[in-house]
Formats: C-alpha cells, sequence, structure tokens
C-alpha cells in the first residue's frame, strides 16, 4: 500500500474518532489501532499529534468547501454572503468536534490550514461584493468582521444546550454584521456614501484597467487601500 494511500486511511480513521469521542479520542494509540498502522508511521506522515490534528481538520474543512463552492452562485453576492454564512453556521452545528478544532483552538500568531482554506473562500465572496459596488469598508475588514462574528457565533451555539439555544441570534448577528459592511441598492456606490466604497469598488475592479501601466495600478492600489482603510 503507497505511502498516499496509507494517509488518508489515517486521516479518515482519526476523523472518525474526532466525530465519535471529540479531540481526546484521537489518541495516537487510538489512531493507529483503526488505520491498522504502526504508531511510527503517523509520526513519520505527520510530524506529531498536532500535525495529523491539521491534517483532519485540513480534510474535514476542504469537503465542506468544496461544497460550498460547487452550488450555484446566487446573483446577488450579498445575499450569497447571507447563504454563505447560514451554510458556515449549519456546518458547525453538524460538525462541532470538527469545527472547534478548526475555529476554536487558537494558537498565537498560527493560521491553521483549514481556516486558510476558508478564509480564501470568503474573500472571493466578499471581492464579488466589492466588484458590484456594494462594500462600504475595505475588502479584508469586511472578511475579517464577517469572519470572526460567525465563527463566535458559531462557537457559542455549539456550547449552548440545544434547548436553550436562541434561534434567530445567528439571523440577528448576521444581519447586523452584513448592514455593517455593505450598501443597500445593486447600482454601485449611492450618492453622499462617502469614498469609502467607491475606493473599494475601484479597488476590487483595477486588473480590469488595461490603460493602465502595471506600474500605475500598483501605486493607485496603494492609494485606495488607504482610503478604504482609513477613510475619506
Amino acid at each position: 500500500m503507497d505511502a498516499r494511500t496509507t494517509r488518508e486511511r489515517i486521516v479518515e480513521a482519526a476523523a472518525e474518532l474526532l466525530t465519535t469521542g471529540g479531540r481526546e479520542a484521537v489518541s495516537t494509540r487510538a489512531v493507529s489501532a483503526a488505520a491498522g498502522v504502526q504508531a511510527p508511521t503517523i509520526y513519520r506522515l505527520f510530524g506529531d499529534k498536532q500535525g495529523l490534528l491539521d491534517a483532519v481538520a485540513s480534510h474535514g474543512i476542504a469537503e465542506y468547501l468544496h461544497s460550498k463552492t460547487a452550488r450555484e452562485r446566487d446573483p446577488d453576492p450579498v445575499a450569497d454572503l447571507r447563504r454563505g454564512w447560514d451554510l458556515h453556521v449549519g456546518f458547525g452545528l453538524e460538525h462541532p468536534a470538527l469545527y472547534a478544532l478548526v475555529f476554536g483552538e487558537v494558537r498565537p500568531g498560527v493560521e491553521s490550514p483549514g481556516e486558510r482554506q476558508s478564509a480564501a473562500v470568503l474573500a472571493g465572496m466578499i471581492r464579488r461584493v466589492a466588484e458590484a459596488g456594494r462594500l462600504r469598508v475595505g475588502e479584508e475588514r469586511a472578511a475579517h468582521l464577517l469572519h470572526s462574528t460567525g465563527r463566535g457565533i458559531t462557537l457559542t451555539l455549539i456550547g449552548t444546550p440545544p434547548e436553550r439555544r436562541d434561534p434567530a441570534l445567528s439571523e440577528f448577528a448576521r444581519e447586523s454584521v452584513i448592514a455593517a459592511i455593505t450598501t443597500d441598492g445593486a447600482a454601485g456606490p449611492s450618492a453622499g456614501a462617502g469614498a469609502v466604497p467607491a475606493a473599494v469598488t475601484l479597488r476590487a475592479q483595477l486588473a480590469d484597467l488595461a490603460a493602465l501601466t502595471e506600474a500605475e495600478r500598483g501605486l493607485l492600489r496603494e492609494w485606495l487601500e488607504r482610503v478604504a482603510t482609513n477613510g475619506s
């Protein structure tokens, strides 16, 4: 059996243990027995237990993100954000142990592979809103606000007994964040909205400005990022 197949077998065994018994169930001994390998094989392929857990998290989040990105996109990018939020929260409640592994274990200064995968998908969704002229703050700030709030809400719901969960909490938080980062309407920044939405929209469309050289686009990008970050 080749190394790749062995690796997949170990990851799948660890993922099953995580689902049925939580993080504490994913011991080297238990994974070795479930996958039918010796402990040194795990260390050779993953380095240590944290490396194995990162691989499990990456595997689980990749499957979820594949189904999320494979769906048909809503023509309205803000509606797409709403649907993406609901899918994210739903995934967390359906797979609480995996979600906590990916998003609940904070290591200062370290972003897990699963978090990076999720952030890349969210960045693409935020970019669509910016290109439509509906983002009132910078793309990075919008993504951070949406992600941190969604993660906090999901972890809160996971940690709350089902009978005590507020069914309206997620929707209330979602609409509060969307109102903070997007503008009304789909025809671009409204009159009087200020320079920030216009700067964000133009920055998202820089790649299409063929009349400018790469150096000119770089300089304009720097100026627009400054406006989007610091305001007018």
